[in-house]
């Protein structure tokens, strides 16, 4: 790898003495610019879990220009976010050594949204009215849509990440992502009806943590420690005083304001995007191989992947379903 490094100053002394200890550094790009929803990797950072765990984690803010797919592909990163399922099975699929290791999000936060009307009242009954979807989305949640809804290709317009269609037209409905598109929305004076995809059957991970295979291999320890500590980061930042990991993303990006972060906060909670399904008696964290072939076997159907395809390949079991940090939410 070219970012994993031993930081071995002071570790002669530490093998005798205790003062100090090797720290494996580590550098983790996520999805998107600091926000809300990275903010249980923020919190673990700014509380030193990281540091207990004998890591030394740098989060890179990610963004447009970013791939994670070609980074993690290319080996220029140590760790990074998968933001839904298709990740690391595109990877798998090119055959990249890279696996998932936690699905922080229980829920993509990937949501349609409208203004209030009488003739919608839930994505079902949005079946052939135009719906503005991203370039990228019409690769993912789009397929589950058309799969689940028969929603077909001729609904797309083009969403470019602007809001102003949306803003000036009553019967706009574009995709939106939960702490976004809605929040800009009240900023603007207009409530949104929100339809979150998960809770129609979506069965899509998000926020996953991608690892080479050759680090699980070679040291899984430190991938144990990565996902225990990224753990009980989201634990602290959920439910206790976010404020050190806030610190962080504000600095991190200058664009992000601290009412915008209060309402992704509260969205992920009220959503439970986190913390629902087998969270709730596994941990945040949890992944399932039962909700791995499901996804899957949708994906096969709709001609995505091909059947041949090992799903397991694309994710490990070995660091969650362990409970661990269920101690830390409050009762």
């Amino acid at each position: 790898m070219t970012t994993k490094t031993l930081v071995l100053a002071g570790a002669a002394l530490a093998a005798t003495t205790g003062v100090a200890q090797a720290q494996l550094e580590l550098v983790y790009v996520t999805d998107w610019k600091a926000q809300a929803e990275h903010g249980g990797m923020y919190q673990a950072v700014a509380e030193g879990l990281y540091d207990r765990y004998g890591l030394d984690v740098t989060i890179r803010m990610g963004g447009p220009a970013i791939d994670v797919q070609q980074l993690m592909a290319a080996e220029a990163v140590d760790l990074g976010t998968g933001s839904n399922s298709f990740f690391p099975l595109n990877l798998l699929q090119a055959g990249a050594d890279v696996q998932a290791v936690m699905a922080m999000f229980q829920k993509d936060p990937q949501i349609l949204m409208t203004h209030p009307r009488d003739d919608v009242g839930s994505i079902a009954d949005m079946g052939g009215m135009p719906i503005m979807i991203s370039t990228g989305s019409i690769t993912s949640f789009w397929v589950w849509l058309e799969h689940q809804y028969g929603f077909t290709q001729d609904m797309i317009r083009p969403y470019t990440f602007n809001m102003a269609p949306f803003l000036v037209d009553d019967s706009a409905i574009q995709q939106g992502y939960l702490s976004s598109e809605p929040f800009l929305a009240l900023s603007e004076g207009i409530e949104p009806e929100v339809y979150l995809i998960a809770d129609t059957g979506y069965p899509s991970y998000s926020s996953l943590a991608l690892v080479p295979t050759s680090l699980i291999e070679e040291d899984p320890e430190a991938v144990q420690g990565f996902v225990n500590a990224t753990i009980e980061g989201w634990y602290s930042y959920l439910y206790g005083d976010p404020t050190p990991g806030n610190e962080l993303i504000l600095a991190d990006n200058p664009e992000m304001t601290l009412d915008k972060i209060e309402y992704g906060i509260e969205k992920m909670l009220e959503f439970g995007i986190l913390d629902s399904g087998d969270a709730l008696e596994m941990g945040i964290g949890a992944m399932t191989d039962a909700r791995w072939e499901e996804f899957f076997s949708l994906m096969v159907d709709a001609g995505i992947y091909d059947a041949g395809l090992d799903v397991t390949g694309a994710y490990t079991l070995d660091f969650v379903n362990q409970g661990h940090g269920m101690d830390l939410k409050p009762m």
